[in-house]
């Protein structure tokens, strides 16, 4: 029971790790100085992004055949294996528009996801995974177990922060799960 929601959640989370999306999340918060509004306009940004995101996966698991949505999963999750393991960076000149933290948070998490291994992994995690509810609130919780402490505590937390180590162990959970997909097969 609820096992989409954990591993969603446990994927999601560690993968968001150093990710550019944490990186924006640090920058809003010295920016704005104000927390809540910000932790706000990124669980509102996921919702919508992964709602759309998992709709689309399980929209693709259903035109696919069980073979061949396999292996589609099992070469996506090991693609994003690799992926994770190049570090996300925002430019300096990232222009943050606007007055309102919890607008300017929602619509730059919101375009920011867009293509992003999270958003990717959320739409594989729903091409997998059933309930869909199960795959958005994983997807959700994860962004916000990533974001919500780099954003309350600052620039404070993101350097002591083992990037390193934490891409190498996100990396490794996306290898395991494109393996799992290869091996056991079936889904939904």
């Amino acid at each position: 029971m609820f096992n989409a929601l954990l591993i969603a959640t446990g994927t999601v989370a560690l993968a968001e790790i150093g990710d550019k999306t944490q990186l924006l999340a640090l920058l809003l918060a010295a920016r704005f100085r104000t927390p809540w509004p910000i932790v706000a306009g990124i669980l509102v940004a996921t919702l919508l992004n992964h709602a759309l995101a998992a709709w689309f996966g399980s929209l693709v698991a259903g035109w696919l055949t069980p073979q061949v949505l396999r292996w589609v999963v099992a070469a996506s999750f090991i693609g994003i294996a690799l992926w994770t393991l190049r570090p996300d960076q925002l430019d300096d000149d990232t222009p943050l528009p606007g007055r309102s933290a919890f607008l300017t948070t929602t619509v730059a998490f919101f375009i920011a996801e867009i293509g992003d291994k999270t958003q990717v992994a959320t739409v594989l995690l729903a091409a997998r995974y059933s309930p869909l509810w199960e795959v958005i609130a994983g997807t959700t919780v994860g962004m916000l177990l990533a974001n919500v402490p780099v954003v309350l505590l600052g620039s404070r937390f993101s350097s002591r922060l083992p990037l390193k180590a934490a891409r190498m162990a996100a990396a490794c959970l996306f290898l395991a799960l494109g393996m799992w997909a290869a091996i056991a097969g079936g889904g939904r």
